[in-house]
């Protein structure tokens, strides 16, 4: 009779069935004899200990109360309500919860706390009479009343039976806690036996699984080890060169089955070889009339002989049609990008001349990133009546689209203020809001298409040093710095305005953000057009005042790639304010570019997402 697989596992994990049971049988005993133990002091020992020195606290606090009854001669003192209600009410529901708990203690406890109960009881009585003698005020100035009750309380009859009782008590709440020690010692004695029988079954069976495993692995895992490392080489198309040993089991059999099979894949390689090197006569016999692979290899070398020069022809057609669409697709992307590069240089055109910049703002710095070649945001920048105009425009998209519609803001804007010749900023955008609707094309169905601007405008009269600014949804923040002797009267009459906020005050400087109207720069069907408000601000010497697109706190990036939110460029402006606009520039450049190459983002690196564009000029 073979000694098979089935046999040598059975016999193996019966073993350990074995050792199993007989660990799961102790454990159980174990465990139901502690839970009866636990159940004991659980229900009976913790209860009676609580119970019994509750009615300690009882004792003491009657003691106190029937000398305060002596003493106090008002009669609606609290402490003389306590005492009715202890005698009347809390002790006899603590004599209840003793007697119940008293049916499961010993015959010794339960004589011993009759006894104190009795006791109990007899001090009552006498308390009861006490307090019937001493209950009008008159009974506190009888002589032979107080002559009598005085000394029963202290030193008396009444004093003898508390310190008899607190004497008693105690003992009995000592050998409640003693029960308790030692049922639960001897419940942590059973667990220690317990412990050591599975530390040491334990151990057998680690032994004992070392010695099946051992057995195992060389009866039966390692041979079909060997047998899985032929199949995996095979299936990765390697023909193995090793053959397996022939055992008297149902592995042997596969084994056998493994080493014809192995045969039968070299001579079927052999022939593959030759058929794919174009050798299509070589010979080849299938390894019986139902081997499918070895006929599908002649019907195989028959299609490919006759497909060959097919084969060849079409090839080099594709390959011509290839590089001739290749070379078209190159010369239109160089026209595109050649085209896009010449927009570029027509949109610089329309920017303000450095020169004048200069002239004007003095102390400034413009960031102006657009996201593809070409921007949907521009900056303008002019002077009337010796007043300086600037303001930051985001038009709607970015890339050639948004291209377009700076180049048409800008014309506009300009024909506002130098034909039109507006030059407060409100009247500027309303100005220009008309004519971009007049000019700017829409296409409706049934839904409303916009195509406008969003724009922040500000205009700085340096002699009489009056900030005006007017904004479509983009807001202008003016940073000054904190005095110490509290906000002066024009600050605080400024805030009082609905759209004017103290944001934040940081770093020694106060952050106030003038609002914008939350409408845009172009044409709405449906809706007549919205007036922007002015706002006038008295500005002082070295405030910083600051407009942007939305741009750069829209950007994605961090270790979570998350927008920089406003939330964080409001502490970036206020804690460089003591440095000159150009150093300014530089932080807020690289703290963006940072901000996309988070260095412990493991290496990812956070696109641009819209044009971005950020002004400072101070004051």
């Amino acid at each position: 009779m073979k000694f098979t697989i089935s046999r040598k596992i059975g016999a193996g994990f019966g073993v350990l069935l074995l050792f199993t049971f007989v660990v799961f049988a102790l454990t159980y005993v174990t465990l139901s004899e502690s839970r009866k133990i636990n159940d004991q002091i659980t229900r009976i020992y913790n209860p009676s200990v609580d119970v019994l020195e509750d009615l300690n606290m009882l004792m003491i606090e009657s003691k106190m109360l029937i000398m305060r009854w002596v003493e106090v001669q008002i009669s609606d003192d609290p402490d003389k309500a306590k005492l009715k209600k202890l005698i009347a009410e809390d002790y006899p529901k603590k004599k209840d919860e003793i007697l119940e708990l008293a049916e499961f203690w010993s015959p010794d406890e339960q004589e011993q706390i009759a006894e104190v109960i009795n006791k109990v009881e007899n001090l009552i009585v006498m308390l009861e009479d006490i307090m019937s003698q001493l209950n009008t005020f008159d009974s506190y100035e009888d002589p032979m009343v107080v002559f009598m009750i005085r000394p029963m309380v202290e030193g008396g009859d009444v004093e003898q039976i508390y310190n008899k009782i607190e004497k008693e008590l105690p003992a009995i709440v000592k050998s409640h806690q003693d029960n308790t020690n030692q049922v639960s010692a001897k419940m942590l004695s059973a667990f220690d036996d317990l412990e050591f029988v599975v530390r040491t079954l334990g151990l057998a069976l680690v032994v004992g699984g070392m010695l099946i495993a051992l057995f195992t692995v060389r009866s039966i895992v390692k041979p079909v080890q060997e047998l899985k490392g032929l199949l995996l080489l095979l299936g990765r198309g390697i023909i193995p060169e090793k053959k397996i040993k022939i055992t008297s089991d149902e592995i042997g059999d596969m084994s056998l089955a493994m080493n014809d099979l192995v045969d039968g894949f070299k001579r079927t390689t052999e022939f593959a070889k030759e058929v794919g090197s174009g050798n299509f006569e070589s010979d080849y016999n299938p390894l019986s009339k139902e081997d499918s692979l070895g006929h599908a290899l002649l019907r195989m070398r028959k299609d490919l002989h006759e497909s060959e020069k097919e084969l060849e022809r079409k090839v080099s057609e594709r390959t011509e049609e290839v590089v001739r669409q290749k070379e078209e697709i190159e010369l239109k992307n160089s026209e595109i990008t050649a085209s896009i590069r010449y927009a570029k240089r027509i949109q610089e055109s329309i920017l303000p001349d450095l020169g004048m910049v200069n002239r004007m703002l003095k102390d400034y710095f413009i960031i102006y990133k657009p996201k593809d070649i070409v921007s949907g945001d521009f900056y303008w920048i002019g002077e009337k009546d010796d007043v300086a105009l600037f303001a930051a425009v985001d038009c709607t998209g970015h890339g050639v689209p948004g291209a377009f519609m700076s180049l048409i803001g800008s014309a506009l804007l300009k024909e506002a203020i130098v034909e039109h010749g507006k030059a407060v900023p409100s009247d500027i955008l309303n100005e220009l809001n008309k004519l971009a609707g007049e000019t700017i094309s829409h296409t409706f169905e049934e839904s409303t298409v916009k195509d406008g601007m969003d724009i922040a405008f500000c205009s700085i009269n340096f002699n009489t040093m009056e900030l005006q600014f007017a904004g479509a949804y983009n807001p202008l923040y003016l940073i000054r710095k904190t005095d110490p002797k509290g906000m002066d009267e024009e600050t605080k009459k400024l805030l009082e305005e609905d759209n004017i906020v103290l944001r934040s005050s940081e770093f020694g400087y106060d952050l106030i953000e003038i609002k914008a109207d939350k409408f845009p720069i172009g044409v709405f069907v449906g809706e007549e057009q919205k007036m922007f408000r002015n706002n006038k601000i008295k500005i002082q010497k070295g405030d910083s005042i600051y407009i942007f697109s939305d741009g750069y706190v829209d950007q994605f990036g961090g270790k979570r790639g998350r927008k920089f939110m406003a939330k964080r460029f409001r502490p970036l402006l206020m804690k460089h304010q003591h440095l000159s606009m150009e150093k300014q520039k530089s932080i807020i450049d690289k703290v963006i570019e940072d901000w996309k190459t988070p260095k412990d983002a493991k290496n990812t690196v956070y696109e641009q997402i819209d044009d971005i564009l950020v002004m400072g000029v101070r004051v």
